[in-house]
């Protein structure tokens, strides 16, 4: 009886913590956008890089609170139903570009009832938030139709789920994932190198990449598409 109370006490702590995070993070993110109030009125080009900055930096801050908002909300407090986080953040990525992107059409392909820690889901989150963005901002430029997919499953899902029904003894270190986001937008120059991009958000995909451990690959076709290879460890 004892140690469900305690238990009862951790959990309610951690929601706690996780609603005072959000509500801190959501203060950060007034906060950049009263700052960038003072450069919405002026229209040199400098003051325009300032307020797209701004708005960058608000983008980032919104993607991990919503995460503790989820984590809040949500009946785990340690792990984070990713799918459920990944179609609110990009809904609110939508409603933040929705001037130019009224037809832009969203394509998510998602296993259901993916978990990830924390470790992982805040550096997948600002990912997939610079990834779309960056399609919501400069791939549809001069066109009146859009379509942005994203795609997240395990490598090997039919062996994952083999593994899953007889785990009750068994061990295994990782899950490998594979995150895809494409669109069907203007394209990537063939001189673009990623290793060597200029963009501040790109720069930080590939940081964040390195540190999940993972790989990343540009694909250019009738668009853009990247590909994400990374592993999660999996515990007993």
């Amino acid at each position: 009886m004892r140690k469900k109370i305690l238990a009862k006490a951790e959990e309610a702590r951690k929601k706690e913590i996780h609603h005072r995070i959000k509500n801190n993070l959501q203060v950060i993110s007034s906060l950049l956008d009263l700052q960038a109030e003072k450069f919405r009125s002026r229209k040199c080009a400098e003051n325009v890089e300032v307020l797209n900055a701004f708005k960058e930096s608000q983008d980032r801050v919104m993607s991990i609170a919503l995460i503790h908002k989820e984590l809040h909300e949500g009946k785990r407090t340690d792990t984070l139903n990713f799918s459920a986080y990944l179609e609110r953040l990009v809904e609110n990525l939508f409603q933040t570009y929705r001037v130019g992107n009224v037809n832009t059409s969203l394509n998510i392909e998602l296993e259901e009832n993916i978990f990830f820690d924390m470790d992982v889901a805040v550096p997948l989150g600002i990912i997939i938030n610079e990834l779309v963005s960056n399609s919501l901002k400069y791939a549809f430029l001069g066109r009146d139709h859009g379509k942005i997919q994203i795609k997240l499953h395990r490598e090997d899902s039919a062996e994952h789920a083999n593994k899953e029904q007889g785990r009750t003894t068994e061990h295994y270190n990782d899950t490998d994932f594979t995150l895809i986001v494409s669109d069907n937008g203007l394209g990537i120059t063939e001189d673009f190198n990623l290793e060597d991009s200029n963009s501040l958000g790109l720069q930080l995909v590939e940081v964040l990449v390195d540190q999940l451990g993972g790989e990343i690959e540009l694909k250019r076709g009738s668009g853009t598409e990247f590909v994400i290879k990374f592993k999660v460890p999996v515990q007993n």
